[in-house]
C-alpha cells in the first residue's frame, strides 16, 4: 500500500504543478500577454520621448533664438522697434 501512496502523491503533485503552469498567477498566457502589453508601452514610450524632444529643442530654439525671432519679425512683417524708423534696401 505505501508503495501505491508515493507515486500517488508524486503524480497529484505534478498535476497540480502543470495546472498551475497553464492557468494559475504566472502563467504562460499571462506572461506571453504581459510581454506583448510591455512592448506596446515600449513603443508608446519611444513616441513620447521623440514628441518631447522635439519640444525640448523648439523650446530652447525660442529662448535662445530671440535674435532669430527678430530678424524673421523685422525683415518678413517688416516690424520696427520703438522710436526706429525702417529703411528697406533693395539691390
Amino acid at each position: 500500500m505505501a508503495n501505491r501512496i508515493v507515486p500517488a502523491i508524486l503524480i497529484a503533485l505534478l498535476v497540480i504543478f502543470h495546472a498551475q503552469l497553464w492557468t494559475g498567477r504566472g502563467s504562460i498566457t499571462q506572461v506571453r500577454d504581459m510581454q506583448q502589453r510591455l512592448t506596446e508601452l515600449q513603443a508608446k514610450n519611444v513616441q513620447a520621448q521623440t514628441s518631447n524632444d522635439q519640444l525640448a529643442a523648439e523650446v530652447r530654439d525660442l529662448k535662445e533664438g530671440l535674435e532669430m525671432v527678430e530678424e524673421k519679425a523685422r525683415s518678413e512683417l517688416g516690424m520696427v522697434k520703438p522710436n526706429e524708423i525702417f529703411v528697406q534696401v533693395n539691390k
